[in-house]
């Protein structure tokens, strides 16, 4: 094979291409300060499209005032913007569902970086952008160098101006083009003055601080370096696309090294910087010590900075270890990074001089990465970070100091004993023993209120002279002070230990109780259960207000809710409904809607999202932290998972049922067919012989032959009777024409018919004289007797009894009929009420009272079901042979 054929493309190009193809495209007209022409460039270039037959619409153009730029807004489509109130001013943005709704191939909006009035669907304009070029428009817009996130602290070092707007780095690196628009500083300057860019006393100001020719030129090369090194990128993935070989830079890879610290902000920015000159990956870590207290102020700001790195386009980790430079080397060489950025310390003067501070450390114990050191603070006081253990930081409690008073009293007292009972040289271990028990009992404070207490008393009542705080000799003073020292750092030590067990029962009731949420939803079988059992569940784990809406035709609705809720409001549903459609994070400390007091959260399984989950964020509560975002997002996922999983159980129950109807219509077609067929034969046969031998027939056989269609009619209407019958009982629609009847007489009948219909076992009556009626429907409670003693019939040999007797209790009258043929097979017994269940007969030439399709006994039990009464069955009933119906009806009282 020859080289040229071994040649492949780059599958990460490859699928950035892809990926790119359902977007819009992005045009970013990039200048290094503002008045250098972008809006100009860009409606220029737009005006040469439209010319080409392009559709064109004007989303946003800032004119500014500008005749220039307002006369090449003239004929353009202008998209009306969207007005919205904010602290009583009508202020009028830019409509994105305006824009949506227009769908041109190229729309353009100006300021790329601007941020929107509070209230709107996203805080940025680029946000907005973002949802069209998803949407599939074609977007162009403007952005300065200096709002560019990653050379914010560089432009303010240059400027002394401090630019609020930015726009993350990663956004800008995705536009599909970068068209520069530069100007000299001379001719910018000259702008200036003649009134292009600013109004007269604006100009005037603006030159005195902004627009100064060394401030412009720093602007001019930050915006030279930048496009220079997005045509590289584009260059370099083009090259990958079409398999072009080259070489490839060596691979240098960045670690940002940050905390919750003042300099971090700087670290990840510089990071950037570095990454993006040697075009390379970055990571940023964190380093979390086991048992290290940190505050809820403290990680939102770890939590922000985090987010700062994120959006720069870095990797974040979080890394745990007491060893803090001997964690980031490792991490560091398991990454193959090559290069470490780390802010400068604020340690002690000893810590300097001891160079135990974390640069030093990272410099003496590596050769082959490179350390950059980062000295630049970011501006604004900061508290400093608080990192301290957290049991400096614990409650105080009097009642623990009372408890550890009480400890050195008790070992003041043990002492005295064991001087009296033994000479012991040091009796300072007893009180060590109390300094150690407050400390694993009640913390620190108590331990080292011990600690003191024992130094005092081991010196009053055990040091000679004793009774006196005086130390008679020197070697004794020694002792007690390292005494001292070794009971409060046991104390301290101690108090540590039990801090760390706390933190280890938290990590196991943490994990226990998502162990438990996750049996607990496996166990649960709807939808709707899940959801209430997930609301409660993510509330006590986050102690705030949590929502649940699951998706139906094609929209969320509220499912459930913890505590209870009925109804969220308009803004909540619309964050609700965006988390859905998106499958992304929308409300509170997001891109969407972030003054929402809602964080909610898709339910995601691969692509599909199933709903969301709403966490409720008050005026006084802080945001969640990254921490308990984690813990959310686990549940979030473990709720879907259960979710789906109902939602599958639900459909292999439907796909059963649906299995088992089938199933039920073809033996039912079957049944029919086979049953209906042998009396239809038989009446055609008969209405055959009338027709063709009418004429040679005596009145005998006539006469036999009617009778015989009469018969044959007779049992076709009573099958048709009970497939109408059990059609209704399973559609609930039995109705009942009950009057009180005499079963006497509905036994007689019945058994009068089925004799007519040829059975010639021989039926016995015994009914008391005094049986009640009954209050039922005469027609149904005979189908429902008639169908028994039919089944009765045939099932039993010919020359077998069958007895009906009735008797009567309190509260029912029961009636019972009782053959003493064969008895049911013992397999059959338990499904002898089922429909299609069928006996083996000992007479097959008929089929009677339904049993050719196996419903007679069903039918029987639903009529019973619908008098409130019940059918059982017993076989055998003596001497291993016989069958017992039982039919029991409600007693009622007749009217006086």
């Amino acid at each position: 094979m020859s080289h040229e054929e071994t040649k492949r493309a780059s599958p990460e190009a490859l699928l950035a291409l892809a990926g790119r193809e359902e977007r819009g495209r992005l045009k970013i007209f990039l200048g290094a300060a503002p008045g250098v022409g972008k809006t100009y460039a860009m409606l220029t270039a737009a005006r040469n499209e439209r010319a080409g037959g392009k559709d064109v619409a004007a989303g946003l153009i800032e004119t500014h005032g500008r005749r220039e730029t307002e006369q090449l807004v003239d004929g353009f489509e202008v998209l009306p913007r969207k007005p919205v109130v904010y602290r009583n001013q009508m202020i009028r943005e830019f409509d994105l569902d305006a824009a949506l709704a227009r769908k041109p191939e190229i729309l353009l909006v100006d300021e790329y970086a601007h941020t929107n009035v509070p209230g709107s669907r996203h805080p940025k304009r680029w946000q907005d952008i973002d949802e069209l070029l998803r949407a599939g428009i074609n977007v162009w817009t403007t952005l300065n160098i200096q709002h560019l996130e990653s050379l914010n602290d560089v432009v303010q070092k240059i400027s002394k101006v401090r630019v609020r707007e930015t726009v993350p780095d990663k956004v800008f690196d995705n536009a599909d083009e970068v068209v520069l628009v530069d100007f000299p500083p001379d001719e910018l300057l000259r702008r200036l003055a003649e009134g292009k860019v600013y109004v007269e006393d604006t100009a005037v100001r603006a030159v005195d601080n902004f627009f100064k020719p060394q401030n412009l030129t720093a602007l001019r090369e930050l915006a030279l370096r930048r496009a220079a090194e997005r045509v590289d990128a584009t260059l370099v993935e083009s090259m990958q696309a079409q398999a072009i070989e080259g070489p490839w830079a060596a691979g240098e890879r960045i670690l940002a090294c940050v905390g919750p610290d003042q300099v971090s902000p700087s670290v990840v920015r510089a990071a950037k910087r570095l990454a993006d000159l040697m075009d390379a990956p970055w990571i940023a870590v964190t380093v979390e010590r086991p048992g290290a207290y940190v505050d809820g102020s403290t990680r939102r700001r770890l939590d922000d900075i985090m987010k700062l790195a994120e959006s720069l386009g870095a990797e974040t980790q979080t890394l745990a270890g007491s060893d803090l430079p001997a964690e980031l080397l490792r991490f560091a060489r398991f990454e193959n990074v090559t290069q470490i950025v780390v802010g400068r310390a604020r340690g002690g003067i000893v810590s300097e001089l001891l160079r135990r501070s974390l640069p030093h450390e990272l410099v003496r114990r590596t050769q082959d990465i490179a350390i950059h050191l980062i000295t630049r603070e970011a501006d604004g006081a900061v508290k400093p970070v608080s990192r301290s253990p957290r049991w400096l930081s614990e409650k105080i409690d009097w009642k623990h100091f009372i408890y550890a008073t009480m400890a050195v009293g008790g070992a003041i007292a043990a002492g005295q004993i064991l001087i009296k009972l033994t000479p012991i040289p040091n009796l300072s271990i007893v009180f060590l023993l109390a300094v150690l028990f407050s400390a694993m009992n009640f913390g620190i404070w108590p331990a080292i209120h011990a600690s003191l207490l024992s130094f005092l008393a081991y010196n009053f009542f055990f040091i000679s002279p004793v009774h006196t705080l005086t130390v008679a000799e020197p070697y004794e003073l020694l002792a007690l002070l390292i005494f001292l020292v070794v009971s409060m750092t046991s104390a301290a030590m101690a108090a540590r230990v039990r801090e760390q067990a706390r933190v280890s029962a938290d990590r196991v009731r943490a994990t226990r109780r998502l162990y438990e949420f996750t049996r607990r939803l496996s166990g649960l079988a709807s939808p709707e259960d899940v959801a209430e059992g997930a609301a409660s569940e993510i509330h006590i784990s986050l102690r705030r207000p949590v929502v649940v809406l699951l998706a139906r035709d094609e929209d969320v609705v509220l499912t459930a809710a913890w505590p209870p809720e009925d109804d969220l409001d308009a803004a909540a549903m619309t964050a609700a409904r965006w988390a859905y459609s998106h499958g992304e994070a929308a409300g509170t400390n997001t891109g969407t809607l972030p003054i929402i007091p809602w964080l909610f959260t898709p339910l995601k399984i691969g692509s599909r999202v199933l709903g969301t989950i709403g966490v409720a964020t008050a005026k006084d509560t802080p945001p969640l932290d990254s921490e308990e975002r984690a813990l959310l997002d686990t549940l979030c996922e473990q709720a879907a998972a259960a979710l789906e999983r109902a939602s599958l159980a639900g459909e292999m129950v439907d796909a059963k049922t649906a299995t088992e109807t089938e199933r039920v219509r073809n033996t039912l077609l079957a049944s029919i067919s086979h049953d209906f067929r042998t009396p239809l034969s038989s009446i055609l046969g008969s209405a055959t012989s009338l027709i063709d031998y009418g004429d040679k027939l005596d009145a005998t056989s006539k006469r036999d032959l009617l009778g015989q269609i009469k018969e044959e009619t007779e049992a076709l209407d009573e099958m048709v009777r009970n497939l109408l019958a059990i059609t209704r009982i399973d559609a609930g629609a039995l109705e009942l024409r009950s009057d009180w009847i005499d079963l006497r007489e509905t036994v007689t009948r019945v058994v009068n018919l089925a004799k007519r219909r040829g059975a010639t076992q021989s039926f016995m009556i015994e009914f008391p004289a005094d049986l009640p009626l009954v209050r039922a429907d005469a027609i149904l409670v005979e189908q429902a007797i008639g169908n028994i003693i039919s089944n009765a019939g045939l099932h039993t040999p010919p020359h077998a009894s069958i007895c009906i007797d009735a008797k009567s209790a309190d509260s029912e009258v029961r009636l019972r009929i009782t053959d003493n043929g064969p008895g049911i097979d013992p397999d059959i017994l338990p499904h002898v009420f089922e429909r299609f269940v069928k006996g083996a007969r000992l007479d097959k030439a008929t089929a009677d009272g339904g049993q050719g399709t196996g419903l007679g006994l069903a039918i029987a039990q639903g009529i019973m079901e619908a008098h409130h009464g019940m059918i059982e069955v017993e076989s055998p009933v003596a001497d291993g042979h016989g069958t017992q119906f039982t039919m029991t009806f409600p007693r009622k009282e007749l009217a006086a």
